[in-house]
């Protein structure tokens, strides 16, 4: 197992390696245009050529990327151009946030998926089959966004309520904080608790073609006793790496709605840093959801090795 996780370990290096390159390479495309589009109204030829020295941009691409790798491993993911701020400083109040929402979104996809997808299977080809594949098929073809918008006005129309804006800590104010992600994280969460609800019924169903199974209900018993006891836990270990795997669209779509929903988050300072131009504060925070991803994944292949002991070739 120890050899296994340090494979995955060296693995996930060159993919940090050329990810990091290209979050820093994109920007440094077409500099001028960018020079431009930072200074604005008050661009000058003096002004454009001491912001291109303050960003390295007139230097080699290569020397600049190997100053700002050495820089973050160092822990020195630069300075905002907006706050004058650290840009580890600039995100680190925010993590939480975002963390949270994603979390809570991962919940309910697992709540919402599984148990829809074993019913699916188990009434397979009749009406209720049916119903639940047709949710399925709305949650993956409809944006969370779309659907986000839709209820927030609904219920501030209708109800004359919105979730709260100021963002309350679980342990400070739970009910607060549960009305501020519960409606985020639950549409946040449809698109993956569909595509977990399709994996889950294609598992099931070829589970309940095996023989072992065929025994169980030969044997008479209960249909609850061989989905709970038999049937469920081989589900459950491709699940997991499904589940995982669409964890990395979670993380992007925290960048919506986090705005949608006035979090405080990661992803909402990522879209202020666009705005704004801050091209170190969006390389910091593009590069920070590019590592979750590939954590994310790592994290998915060591689990599936200590679940599944075929897995460990």
């Amino acid at each position: 197992m120890q050899q296994i996780i340090v494979r995955r370990l060296l693995l996930s290096i060159p993919t940090l390696l050329i990810v990091s390159f290209l979050i820093f390479g994109i920007l440094r495309l077409d500099p001028d245009a960018a020079v431009a589009a930072r200074l604005g109204e008050g661009y000058t030829p003096a002004a454009a050529e001491q912001l291109k020295e303050e960003l390295g941009l007139n230097n080699p691409i290569a020397t600049e990327y190997v100053k700002w790798l050495g820089n973050l491993l160092r822990g020195d993911w630069g300075t905002s151009m907006y706050s004058y701020r650290p840009v580890l400083e600039e995100i680190g109040p925010k993590i939480g946030v975002t963390l949270e929402l994603a979390l809570v979104a991962v919940v309910f996809a697992v709540i919402i998926g599984i148990p829809i997808g074993v019913v699916s299977a188990m009434r397979q080809d009749t009406w209720l089959d049916y119903l639940l594949r047709g949710f399925s098929i709305l949650g993956l073809s409809v944006p969370g966004f779309v659907i986000a918008t839709f209820v927030l006005a609904f219920l501030a129309i209708q109800f004359k309520w919105i979730p709260p804006t100021q963002y309350a800590a679980p342990w400070e104010d739970p009910l607060k904080n549960f009305q501020q992600f519960a409606l985020a994280g639950f549409i946040l969460s449809l698109s993956t608790a569909a595509s977990v609800m399709r994996y889950a019924r294609t598992m099931m169903l070829d589970v309940l073609r095996q023989d072992y199974i065929r025994t169980a209900w030969a044997k008479g018993l209960r249909e609850r006793v061989i989905i709970m006891r038999h049937a469920l836990k081989n589900v459950l270990l491709p699940v997991v790496t499904v589940i995982g795997l669409t964890m990395a669209t979670l993380v992007g779509g925290t960048v919506i709605f986090e705005t949608l929903f006035t979090l405080n988050g990661v992803g909402r300072l990522l879209i202020r840093g666009v705005y704004e131009r801050d091209y170190p504060l969006v390389q910091g925070i593009t590069l920070l959801f590019a590592i979750a991803v590939v954590v994310i994944n790592l994290v998915v292949d060591i689990s599936y090795s200590l679940l599944d002991p075929r897995a460990r070739g």
